[in-house]
């Protein structure tokens, strides 16, 4: 039987998703307690990897299991034993060619900067703080042209494997949302570190340091040396992915 998760995660306590040879990952923590639960080992595939210190509140995953599931019964049985910063929001069965990568039209992520003059000791686990202003208007005009299809090499971070740095992003906005600005972006698919790269560039041009054009210039450089520095990790969510 074949079944989808559709979870959330809090992953400053996580080196990533993927398993890595050292350190806490979000696959790990949940392949181990499928395999309890089980009683056999599991293995799961995902919609997109995070990084360490990225946040997820739409991620999915599917695994195999031996036999047909309770789901209302396994998912509390899930979110009994995994750590507070993980949770099961809801398990389905799907067919046994459903992939949750392959099979994605899209996928969603928000990054969250704290813009204003002092920190906040709540939301510094969840954001960018910078302290100064930044003109949204220029921001957006910048991040709307990456909207299309394009050649993002200027964004991919400098150990991406990728085949191709082509991506086709149908949304990038940003918003202002009481003390935050939140840059919105969505793309069938994302280089490696592409979003906050994105975002890195994008606060050069909302405090000034690039303009609009100047933007532009770095996007059609095809060179990450060009780029703006990368955002750090605890501003990133993956909201959702479309199916």
């Amino acid at each position: 039987m074949h079944y989808k998760l559709l979870l959330e995660y809090d992953g400053t306590n996580y080196h990533g998703w993927q398993i890595q040879p050292t350190g806490a990952t979000v696959q790990g923590t949940l392949e181990a307690v499928l395999s309890r639960i089980l009683n056999t080992p599991i293995r799961v595939r995902v919609a997109g990897r995070t990084d360490a210190g990225v946040h997820a509140l739409g991620q999915v995953a599917t695994f195999q299991a031996p036999q047909p599931l309770d789901l209302a019964r396994f998912q509390q049985s899930l979110n009994s034993i995994l750590p507070s910063d993980i949770s099961i929001h809801a398990i389905s069965e799907v067919s046994d060619t459903f992939h949750p990568r392959y099979d994605a039209q899209s996928r969603t992520y928000r990054y969250r900067i704290w813009n204003r003059p002092h920190p906040s000791a709540i939301h510094a686990r969840y954001s960018w703080y910078i302290p100064y202003p930044l003109d949204q208007g220029s921001m957006n005009t910048a991040a709307a042209l990456l909207i299309g299809h394009h050649n993002f090499a200027s964004f991919q971070g400098s150990d991406s494997v990728e085949r191709t740095p082509w991506r086709t992003v149908m949304r990038s906005v940003i918003c202002r949302e009481y003390d935050f600005l939140v840059y919105t972006v969505e793309a069938r698919s994302f280089l490696r570190h592409m979003v906050r790269n994105i975002v890195g560039t994008l606060v050069d041009v909302g405090r000034g340091a690039l303009s609009t054009d100047e933007f532009a210039a770095v996007f059609a450089a095809h060179d990450r040396s060009r780029a703006g520095l990368n955002a750090p990790p605890q501003g990133l969510f993956l909201v959702a992915v479309r199916y």
